[in-house]
């Protein structure tokens, strides 16, 4: 159950408390917007936790607070539609040592321009500069990986739910725009097939992956005939 964007944690006694979860891009936060947030939730006596989306949920709120919070915080849901892309989960490639590529920006701009979108069941994915994939890549429904030549490769179908799949290997050797543009295609052409509430995973495996794959590389070409 949904309320002012929150959502219903528990009832306990007869005393419903809610929660809420702000959208911050990757889980890269200034230190300005983590203040707020921290007093924010202190006003209201809320609990913070830290989630495994790379998000902080805000819990133990009243409903007749929600508006208020909100509006003091000055910040959108990172979840508005339950059938989207509900977040993207960026490892902190540019500052570590093992990183191949500093994938932060690519991961960012997957989150600016399809963050929410909505999509025929609940999507995440998971960007690494590494083939260590920090961010459980390859539970994602699509994955964006650095191989050790630091090139590129795009991972697909993953889930860590309620009927766990490890992931696929869609396509290696990509640049970086290359890597954007087959993330583009995957949500679209997913958005175009899949049924309603049938995971990406799912789907694979309903057409199969090799059909998948093929259908994938083929409008990749069309794509760049096009260009």
């Amino acid at each position: 159950m949904k309320s002012f964007g929150g959502n219903l944690q528990k009832i306990k006694n007869g005393k419903r408390t809610y929660g809420i979860t702000p959208h911050i891009p990757g889980g890269f936060v200034t230190p300005q917007t983590l203040i707020k947030i921290g007093e924010v939730a202190k006003k209201y006596k809320g609990i913070l936790k830290i989630t495994s989306g790379q998000r902080i949920l805000i819990t133990n709120l009243l409903e007749e607070d929600l508006p208020k919070i909100w509006e003091e915080l000055g910040m959108e849901p990172a979840v508005k539609v339950q059938n989207s892309l509900k977040n993207v989960e960026i490892c902190p490639a540019n500052f570590c040592k093992r990183s191949k590529q500093p994938t932060i920006g690519l991961g960012m701009k997957i989150s600016k321009n399809f963050h929410g979108m909505e999509l025929p069941c609940r999507t995440k994915i998971g960007v690494a500069g590494c083939r260590n994939a920090c961010t459980s890549v390859y539970s994602k429904d699509i994955g964006v990986l650095v191989d050790l030549d630091g090139k590129f490769f795009i991972s697909v179908g993953g889930s860590g739910g309620f009927n766990p799949r490890s992931a696929d290997i869609l396509i290696k050797e990509l640049n970086e725009k290359e890597a954007y543009e087959i993330v583009e295609i995957v949500l679209n052409y997913y958005n175009e097939n899949g049924e309603p509430g049938e995971k990406l995973g799912h789907f694979i495996d309903r057409v199969t992956f090799e059909k998948f794959q093929r259908d994938i590389l083929n409008l990749k070409e069309e794509k760049n005939d096009d260009n």
